[in-house]
């Protein structure tokens, strides 16, 4: 897979004290960039979309996911570990059906969890997950054409080299919107 070099970020402008008064606004327009997450063979019915948002105070990234593994319990709440791979296809074998997204993007060299691609885990709430949130530790332009994957297994934030979250469970390539 050809690398994109990395460009440095540009300054951040300060942060008024509402800059996302507006989110919803935001929400509703077309993202600059697409994720259409499926599920593993062992996970047929598990599927989503993350969208990507450029904005001027980093990206806006919204997760949807529905289908996912759940357990009961007053404890037993599910948590996945979510992360952009460096990887450029959902493929892989039947140990590892998504093998080819490689390890989490991460162009700087950071330990976990301060990859690039490591994002906040996802909570399952009877099969289903809504995740909004902004990071800086990626553009837009810099995560096209690699993958997202949520893992069947919450991230301990602490083991290497990516958090032992267990098996891959869903996968989407990240595609330009616009």
């Amino acid at each position: 897979m050809r690398r994109r070099p990395m460009r440095p970020m540009p300054p951040m402008p300060p942060i008024p004290p509402r800059p996302f008064a507006n989110l919803c606004e935001i929400l509703a327009q077309p993202p600059d960039a697409v994720a259409n997450v499926r599920g593993s063979g062992a996970n047929p019915r598990l599927g989503g979309t993350v969208r990507f948002y450029q904005t001027r105070y980093g990206v806006l990234v919204s997760a949807e996911v529905v289908g996912l593994p759940t357990a009961s319990g007053a404890c037993a709440g599910r948590v996945f570990g979510f992360h952009i791979h460096e990887g450029d296809a959902c493929r892989g074998n039947a140990e590892d059906p998504f093998a080819a997204v490689g390890g989490h993007y991460n162009p700087d060299g950071c330990e976990h969890p301060y990859h690039a691609g490591d994002l906040p885990p996802l909570f399952g709430n009877h099969g289903y997950a809504l995740s909004v949130f902004l990071t800086d530790r990626f553009t837009v332009e810099q995560v096209i054409g690699r993958t997202v994957i949520v893992h069947g297994g919450v991230d301990d934030f602490t083991s290497q080299p990516a958090g032992n979250t267990g098996q891959k469970i869903a996968c989407g390539r990240i595609v330009r919107r616009n």
